[in-house]
């Protein structure tokens, strides 16, 4: 495991703990068994409350996927759950789904959509967190001209959160084709 993978692992558990819900149920049931590393338990548990929209699942999804963990690897699956989390407000999607487009892993590489996602998402870092996701949103704006940065930077500031209808089954792939859910 690289050492960014790592970072990213322990940012990932972090801010999960942090966001654990109160409530019983196959959420808090599945995030418990991703927590003790149980990853094929916590993919099962936590698949329908991704279903149903929940962004908490859908990052541990994302996660899940894009690592291979108690699921087969697939990056077009992690970038759908990723997607799904990242439009509702789910900083650790963001940073992951910034990831994906920067390396082009189930998703086309895109370095303005890559800086925008790990934008948002270093926002919202705090404490070693914050200069390690601002260090990774960096490194892709060097990638990008004077041009690009800004209309990655002004993507990044007109974005606004879009909660998913809980029961409505909104995939990514539906999510692309309705207006409501794409970037300005």
């Amino acid at each position: 495991m690289t050492k960014a993978t790592r970072w990213a692992f322990g940012i990932f558990l972090t801010m999960l703990a942090a966001a654990a819900p109160a409530h019983a149920g196959p959420l808090r049931d599945g995030l418990a068994a991703f927590k003790r590393h149980d990853y094929a338990t916590a993919a099962r548990l936590l698949q329908s409350p991704a279903e149903h929209g929940d962004a908490r699942a859908q990052a541990v999804l994302c996660y899940m996927h894009s690592y291979g963990r108690g699921v087969p690897q697939n990056y077009r699956a992690a970038a759908d759950w990723c997607l799904r989390a990242a439009h509702q407000g789910n900083a650790e999607s963001q940073y992951m789904l910034g990831l994906l487009y920067n390396k082009g892993h189930g998703v086309p590489e895109d370095f303005i959509q890559a800086y925008k996602w790990l934008n948002l998402a270093a926002t919202r870092a705090s404490g070693p967190k914050r200069e390690f996701s601002h260090r990774i949103r960096d490194s892709v704006a060097s990638k990008l001209s004077p041009a690009q940065l800004a209309k990655a930077q002004a993507l990044a500031m007109a974005w606004r959160p879009i909660p998913e209808l809980r029961g409505a089954h909104l995939m990514a792939s539906q999510c692309a084709a309705n207006k409501k859910c794409r970037e300005p």
